[in-house]
């Protein structure tokens, strides 16, 4: 089970999980937060890169640099339009393989292995309770 908790703090919010890790949280105006759109860009951004690393490193192949910028433009209240996630990589030096190791096992993990984004490509029931 994945579990966090938002709480209020002084000056905005936080999200805290059980290993102790803080995230704070806050309405675009508040320095040093993100807001909680940034955050799920950030989850979906995340959830690839972590899952793309280890894959294409146990095939022989660690990227120099692996990074990825996650864009997403707000088309109607409470509405994002399509989400883009926009690899910047430096392949490693003298590997020529590098590059369609990352293709392959980059499309394999948006498709199918990254929960975030299996998460946001299908429906989920969420339930509230007060």
């Amino acid at each position: 089970m994945a579990e966090v908790r938002v709480e209020r703090t002084g000056d905005g919010f936080q999200a805290v999980n059980a290993r102790g890790a803080r995230v704070a949280i806050g309405d675009g105006d508040t320095e040093g937060a993100f807001t909680p759109v940034e955050l799920l860009l950030a989850a979906l951004g995340g959830c690839e890169l972590v899952t793309v690393e280890p894959l294409t490193a146990k095939r022989g192949h660690r990227m120099a640099r692996l990074a990825a910028t996650v864009q997403a433009d707000k088309v109607a209240t409470s509405t994002l339009g399509t989400i883009t996630l926009t690899y910047d990589v430096e392949l490693p030096e003298g590997d020529d393989a590098a590059e369609d190791v990352l293709k392959a096992v980059a499309a394999r993990v948006h498709e199918r292995y990254c929960t975030v984004g299996e998460a946001l490509r299908e429906p989920k029931k969420v339930e509230q309770v007060v």
